[in-house]
């Protein structure tokens, strides 16, 4: 069993962050079935004696659940994981704002948005920062050209369905500031590469998620679909967008300290 469990502590790169983040995971679910234990207590219910367990259990959801605990343990620093997870929670309670305001989807409780799902955007955006860590090693490099005619095809294709999904909103004035960040998000990134391993490593995962969610009834969208492909490369891009702001940060950040370092 040592043996076992000392690589597989290797393989994951386990350190004292991965440690703490792990902790404070299982503290956020805990927090979240505590706070809102009307909302557990009500999907305890659903359980029926007379079926045997295992015809009951939610495998979709335990292999969720499975896939980002390993994900995030996986080479896991403070450092750098702190800041992309403050991003992601702030973004995902703008993305459920929008999309709760305009009725693009709904949740089964009608909250605008339900504050309970919001610590599930820093936790699914670090177990895709973990997938995209393993597509750069695992990937052979690629040519220069490859990669900036797959961006602009990748982007373009997911923009112009974007648009087209999001038209019944189009007059909303978030609907408005999110097609105007988007395109800004696209036209202004420099790492072409990242950005594809993002989108795609997002929507991956984003598949289950949303098949999960939808599947269940937590969340519809307004066209009925589970899920709506939109909904899957959407978590794709978001990812992207909070990489990217990560990017701004870091930037911003150092030539703030570069300033500082200049005047002294």
């Amino acid at each position: 069993m040592k043996p076992f469990w000392h690589k597989f502590k290797s393989f994951l790169h386990w350190s004292k962050s991965s440690y703490i983040i792990l902790s404070t995971f299982l503290l956020v679910i805990f927090l979240i079935g505590y706070i809102w234990w009307p909302l557990l207590r009500e999907y305890a219910a659903t359980y029926r004696s007379d079926l045997p367990f295992w015809a009951q259990m939610d495998w979709l959801l335990l292999m969720d659940f499975l896939i980002m605990t390993i994900l995030i343990i996986f080479n896991a620093d403070l450092k750098r994981d702190i800041p992309l997870a403050a991003i992601a929670l702030v973004g995902g309670l703008l993305i459920e704002a929008w999309g709760t305001q305009t009725e693009l989807w709904t949740y089964y409780t009608n909250e605008r948005p339900p504050l309970w799902i919001i610590p599930a955007w820093p936790i699914a955006f670090l177990s895709v920062n973990r997938l995209v860590r393993l597509i750069d090693q695992i990937l052979p490099k690629l040519s220069r050209r490859l990669v900036e005619i797959s961006y602009w095809v990748v982007f373009s294709g997911f923009y112009i369905l974007m648009i087209f999904y999001i038209w019944p909103t189009i007059s909303n004035i978030l609907s408005i500031a999110i097609i105007i960040l988007c395109a800004v998000l696209i036209l202004t990134n420099s790492n072409k590469k990242y950005a594809i391993f993002y989108l795609l490593a997002g929507s991956g995962l984003g598949y289950f998620l949303e098949l999960w969610g939808t599947s269940r009834a937590c969340w519809t969208y307004y066209t009925q679909e589970a899920p709506p492909l939109f909904a899957v490369f959407a978590h794709g891009f978001a990812a992207f967008a909070v990489w990217q702001f990560y990017q701004f940060a870091v930037s911003i950040f150092g030539l703030f300290r570069k300033r500082i370092s200049l005047n002294s």
